[in-house]
């Protein structure tokens, strides 16, 4: 498995994304255990914005060598050729998903999957489902990260020439969140609801991850140096935040009966437009992880980081059959929620996921090893003979 990694990458950027891959996949079948120990339950961001954020990073590094090579319309046409794969899996997800819990809703009678998950518009109005669902403009439970992903690419595309002045791409991307907060503005949508995450606060943090992932040919790129009074700030935050995570899920009534004046202010913070604790959170995050944990510490290359570090590089097809996994996860411990029905919907979920990344990484590196030339129907002998 170690030859199908790209050991010269910075595997801490491939391990939190394969961590937060595997947390979408708990975190997305209800009744699992192991949700305890994902971060919603302790932060107030979650794998979302890791993906986000991590998305954003490995754009401006990637992209942004193209762009410096090769300018900024072949780079762009390669963007948009990714916003089309995108766009291609979600609707192979939307398809999927749609036709398994659809099935199992008839097959066992249980119509609130459809109403649960948003898809009760397959019922009553198929064909202008299926049209909205192809214009990004209805998208049930659980299929609204990829339409999020695809719209912040596709405005990434577009942006890209001001990644060589990043302070300028942040305070328009910014300003651009702060309207879509004070202004409540989004996209649009089939049956008047908003985005469950609206594209045009989340570009921020995207674009935050361009700018630290980008590395510009002439200059320095964007570098936060270590502070003392700073890493403490991000620990006050990260602590202050566990309590308001603990007490918006877990001890709600508490907060309402007890801080009456706190616990509207709570209420607020909003994950469909980011909230600012939301994203300070996931800065703070970013910040200790990046100055703490060493780019070369061994435990990076041990075997369990290895195998997140997969899982991140094989990130799209992960996140779909992740996504269409915890629905069977969920049917499975309906069926039954006893310990061993625990173990097997989890240890089965990670090794599909991981047996996933394996074949997906192995045939990438197949098709971009150089191919050999044909030597069939050559005769054998010596160099000299042949020639």
């Amino acid at each position: 498995m170690r030859s199908l990694i790209r050991l010269d990458r910075d595997l801490r950027v491939d391990i939190v994304r394969g961590f937060a891959l595997w947390a979408i996949f708990v975190n997305h079948t209800p009744g699992n255990v192991m949700g305890a120990v994902t971060p919603r339950n302790y932060t107030l961001s979650d794998a979302t914005e890791a993906f986000v954020l991590l998305a954003g990073y490995a754009a401006g590094l990637a992209y942004g060598i193209v762009m410096d090579r090769q300018g900024w319309f072949f780079a762009a046409s390669r963007v948009m050729g990714r916003v089309f794969t995108l766009y291609v899996a979600h609707i192979f997800l939307l398809v999927v998903f749609t036709a398994q819990v659809g099935f199992s809703a008839e097959r066992l009678d249980a119509a609130a999957y459809l109403d649960e998950l948003h898809l009760d518009p397959f019922a009553t109005d198929p064909y202008r489902a299926l049209l909205e669902a192809l214009m990004l403009r209805y998208q049930p439970s659980f299929l609204n990260i990829l339409p999020l992903y695809i719209v912040v690419l596709a405005m990434f595309a577009v942006a890209m020439p001001l990644m060589r002045r990043a302070w300028l791409m942040l305070g328009l991307s910014a300003a651009l969140w702060l309207a879509a907060r004070l202004f409540d503005l989004s996209l649009p949508s089939w049956r008047g609801e908003d985005w469950f995450f609206n594209p045009l606060a989340w570009q921020l943090l995207f674009f935050i991850g361009c700018a630290l992932g980008y590395r510009p040919p002439a200059g320095r790129p964007i570098a936060v140096p270590w502070r003392r009074w700073a890493g403490g700030l991000c620990w006050a935050l990260l602590a202050a935040g566990a309590v308001m995570t603990v007490l918006i899920y877990f001890h709600w009534d508490f907060a309402e009966a007890r801080l009456p004046a706190f616990a509207p202010w709570l209420a607020a913070i909003d994950k469909a437009s980011l909230h600012p604790l939301r994203l300070a959170t996931m800065l703070a995050l970013t910040y200790l992880i990046a100055h703490l944990v060493r780019r070369d510490a061994a435990w990076l290359r041990s075997d369990p980081g290895l195998v997140l570090a997969l899982l991140g590089q094989q990130a799209l097809p992960v996140f779909c059959v992740g996504i269409a996994l915890s629905f069977l996860g969920r049917l499975a411990l309906e069926a039954s929620d006893a310990w061993w029905m625990q173990a097997v919907v989890n240890l089965l979920g990670a090794a599909a996921l991981v047996a996933l990344a394996v074949l997906t990484a192995w045939y990438g590196g197949e098709k971009r090893a150089p191919r050999r030339p044909r030597t069939e129907g050559l005769p054998a002998g010596p160099p000299a003979d042949r020639a």
